[in-house]
């Protein structure tokens, strides 16, 4: 399917890793020109030679996102660049484990910095040029907002942010013809994913349990699924669709649990 992205600017923090990394390359996949924004420049340039190696065209910015002026230089310099923006996805974050009882306040709030506020810096320094390009934000979730994990109240905490801001600023943006949209992701393999899994006692035996609990094929959605949905809905394609929370879990979060058979 063509969805119209040939040429359109989009910015993907988080974007040289996981879920982050496979929204560039379907990105350039559609023709489209992601920004990818991330910690580490040395990473982000790996991604934008894959993505140079396909044909495509990409940009890279090393940006620490838990500052906040960080945020606001990496849209400048996507500006002074290309001259537009078409798309936001926030996507950078990390489920830290801070707890309620393992947890403390400056740790509760360096994850809030690292997983949410940076979600609304840059959507704010990015709004007058979304306004311009009727341009669209796709915010990435966790189900830990909605099901709660354990040991991980800043991260849930954050994604409940994520998920209201998203119908939030739906409602605010209307008259810009701005959409917004999130989705939620729930068991995905990332690095990131597979690296948790492996500091468990036994990693395999667990991740079986878990993949026997998404009702859909009893697997992991990869991150290319998650990317699939996420530059769908960056397109016109979905032009009538913001404020939507869409999970792409295999039904992980939704379906009844009697489903899961032994």
């Amino acid at each position: 399917m063509n969805l119209n992205l040939k040429d359109k600017v989009v910015i993907v923090t988080g974007g040289a890793k996981g879920i982050g990394r496979a929204i560039v390359l379907s990105l350039a996949a559609e023709g489209a020109i992601p920004v990818i924004v991330g910690r580490k420049q040395s990473d982000n340039d790996l991604v934008k030679i894959e993505v140079e190696a396909l044909g495509g065209r990409a940009l890279s910015i090393e940006a620490e996102l838990s500052d906040p002026e960080a945020c606001k230089e990496a849209v400048a310099k996507t500006l002074a660049v290309y001259g537009r923006i078409d798309g936001l996805v926030n996507n950078a974050g990390h489920n830290d484990g801070v707890g309620l009882i393992s947890g403390d306040y400056e740790r509760f709030m360096q994850s809030l910095h690292k997983n949410l506020v940076h979600y609304y810096l840059m959507a704010h320094y990015c709004v007058d040029a979304l306004r311009v390009s009727k341009g669209s934000i796709v915010n990435i979730s966790s189900k830990t907002a909605e099901t709660g994990q354990g040991n991980t109240s800043a991260y849930a905490a954050s994604n409940g942010g994520r998920n209201a801001l998203t119908r939030e600023w739906a409602v605010e943006l209307l008259p810009y013809s701005i959409r917004v949209n999130a989705v939620i992701v729930a068991e995905c393999a990332t690095p990131q994913y597979d690296s948790w899994i492996a500091t468990l006692d036994n990693p395999e035996e667990t991740l079986k349990k878990i993949t026997d609990r998404i009702p859909l094929e009893h697997r992991m959605t990869t991150a290319e699924e998650i990317a699939n949905t996420t530059v769908f809905l960056l397109s016109d394609k979905s032009s009538h669709t913001t404020g939507q929370l869409v999970h792409v879990d295999g039904g992980y979060v939704h379906l009844d649990r009697s489903l899961i058979k032994d």
